[in-house]
């Protein structure tokens, strides 16, 4: 491959030898996908010895491929869908970077994305029902590839044991892709018969509340019920009592008597006695402001004065007063 790599599908179309199309020693990055489409002659593909880390997900619609070899490079892992590559019967992955491979090497894809619930509509329908079946020679060493996955496929030193290697992972492919399907065949199962269980919850939690609100409800009919009964009874005493109360008021009883206030004792000269003994404390009191206060200079205690000294010399004129004062 000349440095500078390629420019177009005319130039890979220059490369092409019969069905063999050479791209090794071309420094390439990625592989070009829509120009090896347009080449179906070329069943024949050599990517070996270039910088290939991954491959773009159309890698695997080449599905013309029959021989393809990625030796040499720095891939670390292959499309999930590399099964779809139905006619491939040779398949070198020498020295790069791979520890393990798609379930898809040995399992339909379809039969996964059923299991999985989860279709792929990017694939078509034939390359869906289909896997490496009719792969006969495989290369992995010098891939740090699993343990378990490393002594299945073995060496690869010569014709048949390269021939082995394919058959022993596809069978290992086909036994893992098995457990899995397995495994979520009982996740399904689980997570269906979990839904099942929260749904039954959901009813009976569903149920209780509505049997909790029928109950409230009940509950709260009937304290309406006994408060409109004890609201009506109270009316009705009422009632009763306003209407007794009229005809009392209307008919009074013939052998009752208008209720008298009580009567009080009255000690007559007793309170004589008081108001006697209160007009006398105020006079007295008069006639002491009148002479022993300024007062007495005043037109009315100059009346009072006069009024006394007249009163205290008519009493002294009578005799009996005289006696008994």
């Amino acid at each position: 491959c000349a440095r500078g790599g390629y420019r177009s599908a005319g130039t890979l179309k220059d490369k092409l030898d019969g069905n063999e199309l050479d791209l090794s020693l071309c420094d390439l990055s990625e592989v070009p996908v829509r120009e090896l489409a347009a080449l179906p002659k070329a069943t024949i593909l050599d990517l070996s010895c270039n910088n290939l880390v991954s491959l773009p997900s159309d890698f695997c619609s080449l599905m013309h491929l029959v021989k393809l070899d990625l030796s040499k490079n720095r891939l670390q892992q292959l499309p999930l869908d590399f099964g779809r590559l139905v006619n491939l019967q040779h398949l070198d992955l020498l020295n790069n970077r791979l520890v393990t491979l798609p379930v898809s090497f040995a399992h339909s894809v379809e039969i996964t994305s059923f299991l999985l619930k989860q279709p792929l509509p990017e694939l078509s329908p034939p390359a869906c029902r289909s896997f490496l079946q009719n792969l006969k020679w495989l290369d992995l060493k010098d891939n740090p590839l699993d343990p378990v996955l490393a002594k299945v496929a073995g060496d690869c030193l010569d014709e048949k044991q390269c021939k082995q290697a394919a058959v022993r992972v596809l069978q290992h492919m086909r036994a893992i892709q098995s457990e899995q399907d397995r495994e979520r065949q009982r996740k399904l199962q689980a997570e269906r018969e979990m839904e099942k269980k929260r749904e039954a919850e959901q009813r009976a939690k569903e149920a209780q509340q509505r049997e909790l609100r029928k109950r409230e409800k009940a509950e709260e009919k009937e304290r309406r019920r006994r408060e409109y009964d004890a609201q009506r009874a109270a009316k009705q005493e009422m009632e009763k009592q306003t209407k007794k109360e009229t005809v009392q008021t209307r008919k009074p009883p013939s052998n009752s008597r208008p209720p008298q206030p009580p009567r009080r004792k009255h000690s007559w000269s007793r309170s004589v006695l008081r108001v006697l003994l209160f007009v006398l404390l105020c006079i007295l009191c008069t006639l002491a402001v009148c002479k022993l206060t300024e007062l007495q200079h005043q037109p009315l205690c100059i009346s009072v004065n006069t009024l006394y000294e007249d009163v205290v010399a008519a009493l002294q004129n009578h005799k009996t007063l005289q006696n008994m004062l």
